[in-house]
């Protein structure tokens, strides 16, 4: 896992978790705006990392590994801690393992462990599987007919098209599987007193 870094002179730390079918530069535009105030990390997870060979391994493992290099690196108070979607999946196991302190934390529609019955789970997995396996099979072309230009603009679907090339099978497998059915604790306790689950439609 490839560890960005940006406005390593300030203080207060903000750490960015991306979704999946992107990489770590889909903050670019905010990048600009924190940096001046905020020391940022913004870690390029296994399987979406153009640095590096490798597929993604699983939530817990990943959680893991930002916790450990935020230690390491004396980082162990972070301002605040975000994730959209897969990225928001990482934050929630991370704030069960209590191993950082959080002093804030989003979870931007963040994905948490479905409770339906294993073989349900076994159905969704496959099926979000297929989709995203078919929109790497067809490339641009596939895209283009999916995505109205008004969701997606021509830009949009080019990126899509690019990370969707780069990433394995595998990756897209483990993202599904473990995004949908990652570990929790019994009983969880974490210090963080602020967080917010963003929703929309």
């Amino acid at each position: 896992m490839t560890i960005h870094e940006f406005g390593k002179e300030n203080k207060e730390v903000i750490v960015l978790v991306h979704p999946s079918i992107v990489m770590w530069d889909y903050f670019e535009y905010v990048i600009p705006l924190l940096e001046k105030k905020y020391h940022l990390i913004i870690p390029a997870l296994p399987g979406y990392d153009p640095d590096r060979e490798g597929d993604f391994t699983s939530v817990e493992e990943i959680a893991r590994e930002l916790e450990n290099w935020l230690v390491a690196q004396d980082m162990k108070e972070v301002a605040c801690l975000y994730g959209c979607s897969m990225g928001g999946s990482i934050v929630t196991r991370m704030l069960a393992d209590n191993a950082v302190d959080i002093q804030r934390a989003v979870i931007d529609g963040g994905v948490t462990p479905y409770q339906y019955p294993w073989i349900i789970t076994r159905f969704i997995a496959i099926k979000d599987f297929l989709l995203i396996y078919s929109g790497k099979l067809g490339g641009v072309d596939l895209l283009e007919k999916a995505f109205a230009t008004d969701e997606l603009s021509q830009n949009d679907i080019e990126y899509a098209a690019k990370v969707l090339d780069m990433i394995s099978a595998k990756t897209i497998w483990r993202t599904f599987d473990s995004c949908n059915n990652f570990s929790m604790p019994q009983e969880i306790h974490t210090d963080c007193k602020r967080i917010e689950y963003w929703v929309a439609e």
